[in-house]
């Protein structure tokens, strides 16, 4: 803005009284303008970016579209069209429902600007800043195609940021899914102790996945901060393995002892001095014969043995995916002028694979030495495969 209520009116009652009686066009008048003492005085920031109009191809007159339309912006749509240069007005927070659009539109008619670019700088579309660049480039013919190229680059550019983060979630969903614990029955608190080991790995591989995000973003960790996406300082509010949270996101988990009673790890209960797993195991080889220990076996044969494998069930699987989707979708339609929380429904996932885990995570099942979760992964090209296969699925759901 080139100033208040006041200044506006003064600089262009000032500008008609040194150019009284003279045929000067606007660009000379605004030349004249800055030649005297009261440009480097009274008028001095309004100096600035008159001067540095008439140095530009083309410029953009920003407004809030929450704001009222005054005498003041059209004094300074009167000084700033003399420059002769493109001016396109960019309304700005017309996401707001207190946005004055139409009104604004009719008023910059008025003055004879046809051509006005909407861009909300909080909540910008995806295709926004293309449309911004597209606009320009109608007013600047001679930059044409250095317009298109920029426009390419940073289609590009977000192509490849968001293959990244959908890259970034498929190997965190591949870590989970892969990973394989073993542990004892007895004494209780190593089993105890295995699954709470195992939880604190996957919350810090999923805060890890959030950061990575973040960066790729260009967000910093307190940036987002909403209701329906619990982030505060960069970590998730809701416990990953809180009962509650797989409520709230619409996933119920399992039947039978895969469900268990720590959200989804198959915990086992001691139980009159058998535990639990041992009674459920030799019920279900007595009741389900050679296609129960044909399927089952080597888990059953562990649990009886006082050995059990603790693995992530897919309910949390699931969960980590669409709470990372739903970042990726917030980050993406999420400007870097925003200064209030995201505010957003979570039910576009609701139905993110309820009727089982997609092909390449099944096959990680198979596969514990894929998983990063307690060391390196291994470098077996077949996980790789399944992440590339992971991450296409889930282009369909982002």
């Amino acid at each position: 803005r080139v100033g208040s209520d006041d200044l506006g009116r003064e600089l262009l009652e000032f500008l008609e009284q040194i150019t009284a009686g003279t045929r000067l066009d606007g660009p000379a008048r605004i030349e004249k303008f800055l030649q005297t003492e009261q440009a480097a005085d009274r008028f001095e920031q309004e100096a600035k970016v008159l001067k540095q109009m008439l140095q530009s191809d083309a410029a953009f007159y920003v407004v809030d579209a929450r704001d009222p339309v005054l005498a003041k912006h059209r004094d300074e749509l009167v000084v700033l069209g003399s420059c002769g240069v493109p001016l396109l007005p960019l309304l700005n927070f017309v996401s707001d429902p207190a946005a004055n659009e139409a009104i604004w539109r009719d008023a910059l008619a008025r003055t004879g600007l046809h051509a006005v670019i909407c861009f909300d700088t909080v909540a910008p579309q995806r295709d926004g800043e293309k449309l911004l660049y597209e606009k320009l480039a109608t007013v600047l013919d001679a930059h044409r195609n250095t317009l298109r190229r920029l426009i390419a680059s940073h289609e590009r550019d977000a192509l490849q940021r968001h293959k990244a983060a959908l890259t970034n979630l498929a190997e965190l969903l591949i870590d989970v899914a892969a990973c394989q614990v073993s542990t004892d029955i007895e004494p209780a608190s190593a089993l105890v102790e295995a699954v709470t080991d195992l939880n604190r790995r996957v919350r810090e591989h999923e805060q890890a996945c959030v950061n990575t995000v973040l960066t790729l973003y260009s967000f910093l960790p307190d940036d987002l901060k909403a209701d329906q996406l619990p982030l505060t300082d960069g970590h998730w509010q809701d416990d990953l393995f809180d009962p509650e949270t797989l409520q709230i996101m619409g996933i119920k988990l399992g039947s039978g002892a895969a469900a268990g009673a720590a959200a989804g790890f198959g915990l086992d209960l001691m139980v009159g001095g058998m535990s639990l797993g041992a009674a459920t195991a030799i019920g279900a080889l007595a009741g389900g014969g050679w296609q129960t220990l044909r399927h089952y076996g080597k888990r059953i044969l562990s649990t009886v043995s006082g050995q059990r494998t603790l693995r992530v069930d897919d309910a949390i699987i699931r969960l980590l995916a669409m709470r990372q989707l739903q970042l990726i979708h917030a980050l993406e339609n999420r400007g870097h002028a925003a200064v209030e929380p995201v505010e957003f429904g979570n039910d576009r996932q609701q139905t993110l694979w309820e009727t089982g885990l997609p092909a390449p995570l099944r096959r990680t099942r198979a596969n514990p030495g894929w998983s990063g979760l307690y060391g390196r992964a291994a470098g077996d090209s077949s996980r790789f495969i399944a992440i590339e296969e992971l991450s296409e699925i889930l282009e369909k759901h982002s």
